[in-house]
């Protein structure tokens, strides 16, 4: 018995509108991240489910080449919230807004 297509883009729109929540309501920088990473990953399911309802796995591949990038994104968004952590000593975007100067 094969979960129907519905069930995936359901769960997916979920995912999808936690992540958009996330970054709309939280001022933290890392649950910021995390909450791209959620988006992120919504998409893959996209993806996948796709992939499986046609019967192709071009889908399934480009899922493992967005799994490298948002790994690389991950370091380098980690790298900069370390770098502005040690130059402002906070990780909330309304102390870090440095137009306001």
């Amino acid at each position: 018995m094969a979960v129907p297509l519905s069930y995936y883009l359901i769960l997916s729109g979920f995912v999808f509108l936690t992540g958009v929540v996330g970054v709309l309501i939280r001022r933290n920088i890392i649950v910021i991240l995390l909450s791209v990473e959620l988006m992120l990953n919504a998409t893959n399911i996209n993806f996948v489910a796709f992939s499986e309802y046609f019967h192709n796995v071009a889908g399934q591949v480009f899922v493992f080449f967005a799994l490298t990038v948002a790994a690389a994104e991950v370091a380098v968004g980690l790298a900069i919230i370390i770098a502005l952590h040690r130059a402002h000593s906070s990780i909330y975007i309304d102390d870090l807004n440095l137009l306001k100067r």
